[in-house]
């Protein structure tokens, strides 16, 4: 089925499945590979070697409209499952019918920092947080795409784990 992926309709987001946080938006962490210049005998220059399912640090941005309860709770000083669900509109181009994707992002997170916003009539707070993210799997339509777990060594994208022979290498 040709499909044309359109927008966002909306999204919730849980924690441990469970507690509803509303919100405005949600910022998703930037992958971004580990990368060791190369250079010596044999090659006539430089080059970057992206290191096998390495990362930087991945940081979540939740964004509320104004400071509540829900967010402060947040700022506790452990793991946080967060859950987020979201409905993807798209359209068949064969049958114009609208379509709705499912796609669900879990995420380990801990908290890094808050920024309350500001105090201002007649307007919204703009508060957000940031956390540090250990890991991170994306569900779409169901079917388990995307599965980064930092402290056991899984990169898995698209039904391959490719940290599966470093663990076997290292034991793990």
């Amino acid at each position: 089925m040709p499909k044309i992926n359109e927008s966002i309709i909306n999204f919730a987001v849980y924690e441990n499945s469970t507690e509803y946080y509303g919100m405005a938006e949600v910022t998703l962490p930037e992958i971004s590979s580990l990368t060791e210049e190369v250079k010596g005998a044999g090659i006539s220059g430089t080059f970057e070697s992206v290191i096998l399912g390495h990362l930087e640090a991945m940081t979540l941005t939740l964004n509320f409209r104004t400071l509540v309860k829900d967010a402060v709770a947040l700022l506790e000083p452990r793991d946080h499952q967060i859950d987020l669900r979201v409905a993807q509109q798209g359209k068949d181009t064969v049958s114009g019918q609208t379509t709705v994707t499912s796609v669900k992002h879990v995420m380990v997170v801990k908290p890094k920092k808050l920024n309350p916003g500001k105090v201002a009539p007649a307007s919204p707070a703009e508060a957000s947080m940031e956390f540090s993210a250990t890991y991170w799997a994306t569900f779409i339509d169901g079917k388990k795409t995307l599965e980064i777990d930092i402290l056991n060594f899984i990169y898995f994208v698209n039904g391959k784990d490719y940290l599966a022979d470093v663990r076997k290498a290292l034991g793990k």
